[in-house]
């Protein structure tokens, strides 16, 4: 049951499986990340809705060529032509998405991918870390009035004032920001995850992560630490050589991260003291004062014959001073739990 009935503040944590070029230009691998996503245990499945030409311009002037260790070596026309998701797959895909019972969606990247999505009637919308800056976009997609996802890798805090109040302005009403490090694969000691529980007092919306590190461990922590989104790039075996294979995740993967998302959240439980739970039963082994020598009656109870051992059938151990020196009224065994009738 959704709280404060926004589209992403739940009761659990919201997975987003991100295929990005994943699907290798295949519609049947495409295809079956959706449903695998699904049986790894994630509520979303998102794609990319671009092509290489609304994203760029094909030139191989100093500007448009990469350079990255992956990357590297080409123009962004090229590598984006590699890619992107063509558009004629995005109705048959949201529909093996349905009948797998999964939420699709995918990432807008300029106005005619915000058109496109919405006959589609896709439920919510993502803008990615690069297009934040684009407040014309932020604008044209948040008139849609639908919830809205946005990745704020690389930006300053101003500019994501500036992105949350043009989104905001323009009609939406139910915003998400995703804590991001905009780099492939990104180092964990780069995320800085305590930035998410300031990002949801400043903002006050529901926060997340759009996390690129490898592994899964930044992922669990962000929900340790208040992430109510975790999204990760996603790929149907480590044998696949895609784009974005090399900083993704395979089935294996997210679902022991799924899991450990799921153990997280109930860890995480409430402020409580106390005992809990299954405690009830352990309470017998604390400690307590016992007789650990036969002591006759009229005896002097010391340190010797008395101990605060466990279990916890006899006095807490907070009494013994005040039997200590005292006289036994009758003969105790040893291992006989001392009471304080026993003591004159």
């Amino acid at each position: 049951m959704r709280k404060n009935n926004s589209f992403f503040n739940r009761d659990k944590c919201f997975i987003i499986a991100e295929v990005s070029a994943n699907h290798g230009h295949s519609f049947d691998r495409a295809a079956a990340l959706i449903e695998k996503a699904k049986e790894c245990g994630a509520d979303a499945v998102k794609f990319q809705t671009y092509t290489a030409d609304t994203l760029t311009i094909d030139s191989a002037k100093k500007y448009f060529m990469i350079k990255h260790p992956r990357w590297g070596g080409q123009t962004l026309h090229q590598l984006y032509k590699k890619a992107y998701t063509p558009w004629s797959w995005f109705k048959k895909l949201k529909k093996v998405a349905d009948d797998a019972g999964i939420t699709f969606f995918s990432t807008s990247f300029d106005e005619t991918s915000v058109d496109f999505l919405e006959e589609l009637d896709v439920p919510v919308h993502k803008l990615s870390s690069f297009e934040l800056v684009d407040l014309p976009l932020v604008e044209y997609i948040a008139k849609t009035k639908k919830p809205l996802i946005l990745s704020t890798g690389m930006a300053e805090l101003p500019e994501i004032e500036e992105a949350v109040k043009t989104a905001k302005k323009s009609g939406a009403k139910d915003i998400a920001l995703l804590k991001c490090v905009s780099s492939y694969p990104a180092k964990p000691e780069q995320v800085n995850l305590r930035t998410i529980p300031e990002m949801k007092k400043l903002f006050g919306t529901a926060v997340g992560i759009s996390d690129h590190t490898l592994g899964t461990g930044v992922p669990v922590a962000a929900v340790s630490i208040g992430a109510e989104i975790i999204e990760k790039h996603f790929l149907l075996s480590r044998r696949s050589k895609t784009v974005d294979s090399f900083f993704s995740i395979d089935p294996a993967g997210f679902k022991d991260m799924v899991d450990n998302i799921r153990v997280a959240e109930k860890a995480l439980g409430t402020v409580h003291f106390g005992v809990s739970g299954e405690e009830k039963k352990s309470r017998v082994f604390r400690r307590s004062l016992f007789v650990v020598k036969d002591i006759k009656k009229g005896e002097i109870l010391t340190r010797v014959n008395v101990r605060s051992i466990r279990p916890a059938n006899g006095l807490e151990p907070r009494y013994m001073k005040d039997v200590l020196n005292k006289k036994a009224k009758r003969n105790l065994a040893k291992g006989t739990p001392l009471k304080m009738d026993m003591v004159e």
